[in-house]
């Protein structure tokens, strides 16, 4: 009779718990990799976000800029409504800058009738304030834009806010 000893009956496989113990690691870092790609996304989202916003103000703004800078008067200094301002500009031709459709999603920068601002963009704020000037100061005009990516919503929303003061020139 030859008999063998057997030590151990589990030689061949691995038991229940040692096979649900992996799963569950496996489990854990397939969660971490997928809230870490995630949230890389949602970065990139909003980083591309912000720079279309901020590109879009950035380019109305130096327009403003440079007309009001140039102009040869603003029409009427205090202005009384804030989200427009009329001037003069250098060849002595009327214009103005304001503000449209405030709290909706179509909200713009407009100088006349052409549009500052991209449709992808609204804004939520805008204000232009004159400041009379003084016979050593010319007038000075203090521009605010706030603004916000119109496709964009949750945390990839990106606010931009731009101030500006302008002094127009002493012709």
């Amino acid at each position: 009779m030859n008999y063998k000893l057997r030590i151990n009956n589990y030689e061949n496989g691995m038991s229940l718990l040692e096979i649900l113990v992996v799963v569950s690691i496996f489990a854990i870092l397939g969660i971490i990799v997928t809230r870490a790609v995630i949230l890389t996304i949602g970065g990139s989202k909003k980083s591309e976000s912000l720079i279309k916003v901020r590109e879009n103000l950035g380019n109305s703004m130096g327009i403003i800029e440079r007309q009001l800078r140039n102009a040869d008067s603003i029409s009427v200094c205090p202005n009384p409504n804030e989200a427009s301002i009329a001037y003069v500009d250098q060849l002595g031709n009327s214009a103005s800058f304001s503000c449209s459709g405030i709290g909706t999603d179509d909200a713009y920068v407009s100088s006349g009738s052409a549009r500052l601002t991209s449709n992808l963009v609204k804004i939520t704020y805008c204000n232009f304030t004159c400041v009379p000037g003084s016979s050593l100061n010319p007038d000075s005009v203090s521009v605010s834009l706030n603004a916000q990516d119109v496709a964009a919503t949750g945390l990839v929303t990106s606010k931009v806010s731009l101030t500006t003061q302008i002094f127009l020139r002493n012709y």
